[in-house]
């Protein structure tokens, strides 16, 4: 009897350990996942308590399967948010940087002092009139009051800001948002981006024909400029899939170096004969700015917040300290408002010309590229096409948007001399369903 409780004994030991070894495999085949799901959500929790003031990071987790498994702490002091799986697994660090944000790394970035925005626009102290009618209607609208309360909840707008000749007619904002709430722009961050390259053009630091961007692009990738990455006709590979394991969310989740990274990859076309969405190759813009300039991680303050007086923005760096501009553009709504405003006016401010002669109009001008865009210019969306047809036909021709993840728009129409902005978190919301192309078209009807 003793000798067969041995044995049992010696086959349930060995089949924990088979168990265990299974359990082990499982998790490093996965970890790879997890760590995409870890890594958005320290950086999600750090920068909502710490950039937007908010105390509800998990209302800006997307739907994932892994959410309710994912455990989020403060470590360090409180200078850096942990994120795991159930606090344990696959753990990643996001650490706080005044001036700088949320930057996903192993240990503390070592970033230099920040420039600080001498002078706040105007914009940041207006007072808003109290709107007409018909503004009240078009805001309503685009907020979802019509709407039952759990359809209003997922359309999810957070913030209107309107300005009409440069002035601020009208603003709204949900519970918990205010003009002083900070809200990431995600891929807005993308045309801002073309105004840093604007700025760095005016001074002669780069030229959109440079080539031979990287030191390591020694093979056909050497062709490709900064008008291509800026076009996103580089033909470098790449997947935007938002989902667990792609590139775009390896990149931002799981690479130091998130430039490096996305040169890395091989081409898939030659450059400039494919158009496809690519927030790589706008990291690979910023990589080849912050060399050239030697700025670093300082390079969006010294080159474009100080002079429009963007007070609230915060760009944030990756872990190698190169600003993250294809995504993590951090700003007030009314700051949002105040860069569609300097991209109206072509970019003057204040009585001076930051831009050369021409940029916006040329950056806004469409070029028929074979590809997986409609409307896509240079870094901004635009509703003329090059042949003469428009993406959306209740706007303007001369209309043009930055846009973003979950919802993110930034609307600029010159021959209404009107500029909209919209933040939310819309992600199960498609885009025709936002509502706010019907917004702008409200807007440009009322008095």
């Amino acid at each position: 009897m003793r000798r067969r409780r041995g044995r049992w004994r010696r086959v349930i030991g060995a089949l924990a350990v088979v168990l265990l070894g299974l359990v082990v495999a499982a998790y490093w085949y996965e970890r790879p996942l997890l760590l995409t799901a870890t890594g958005y959500a320290a950086h999600n929790a750090c920068a909502v308590t710490h950039l937007a003031g908010r105390a509800d990071p998990a209302a800006d987790l997307p739907p994932n399967p892994l959410v309710p498994y994912l455990r989020t702490s403060d470590t360090d002091g409180g200078s850096a948010t942990q994120a795991g799986i159930f606090g344990l697994l696959a753990r990643q660090k996001a650490w706080y940087v005044e001036g700088y944000g949320c930057i996903l790394a192993a240990t503390r970035p070592d970033l230099p002092t920040p420039t600080k925005v001498a002078t706040p626009n105007a914009l940041t102290t207006a007072t808003a009139p109290a709107p007409d009618a018909a503004v009240t209607q078009a805001l309503a609208k685009a907020f979802g009051d019509d709407l039952p309360a759990d359809r209003k909840a997922s359309l999810g707008t957070r913030a209107i800001v309107v300005l009409r000749g440069g002035k601020l007619v009208a603003e709204r904002y949900a519970d918990g948002f205010d003009a002083t709430t900070r809200q990431l722009g995600w891929s807005m961050s993308k045309s801002v981006t073309d105004l840093l390259v604007g700025r760095l053009v005016q001074s002669g630091t780069v030229a959109l024909g440079d080539a031979r961007l990287r030191p390591e692009w020694s093979d056909d990738r050497s062709r490709i400029t900064l008008d291509q990455l800026l076009r996103m006709t580089s033909g470098l590979r790449w997947d935007e899939t938002y989902a667990l394991g792609t590139p775009v969310t390896q990149m931002l989740y799981r690479e130091a170096d998130m430039g490096a990274y996305a040169a890395s990859l091989p081409l898939d076309h030659p450059p400039g004969t494919y158009q496809e969405y690519s927030s790589g190759s706008t990291d690979i813009v910023c990589s080849v700015l912050a060399a050239r300039t030697g700025d670093g991680a300082d390079l969006p303050r010294q080159t474009l917040f100080d002079q429009l007086g963007l007070s609230s923005a915060v760009w944030e760096p990756d872990a190698a300290g190169t600003p993250v501009c294809s995504s993590y553009l951090w700003a007030t709504p009314r700051d949002w408002a105040a860069i569609g405003q300097f991209a109206l006016q072509q970019g003057e401010w204040n009585g001076r010309r930051w831009l050369p002669d021409g940029w916006m109009s040329a950056a806004t001008r469409h070029v028929a590229v074979p590809g997986e865009e409609t409307g896509y210019a240079q870094g901004w969306w635009v509703n003329q096409l090059a042949d003469g047809s428009l993406v959306e036909k209740d706007l303007p021709a001369d209309a043009y948007w930055a846009q973003g993840h979950d919802g993110q728009r930034l609307y600029v129409v010159p021959s209404a001399d009107l500029v909209v902005v919209r933040l939310g978190f819309s992600p199960s919301i498609d885009s025709a369903d936002l509502r706010t192309v019907a917004l702008v078209h409200d807007l440009i009807a009322a008095p």
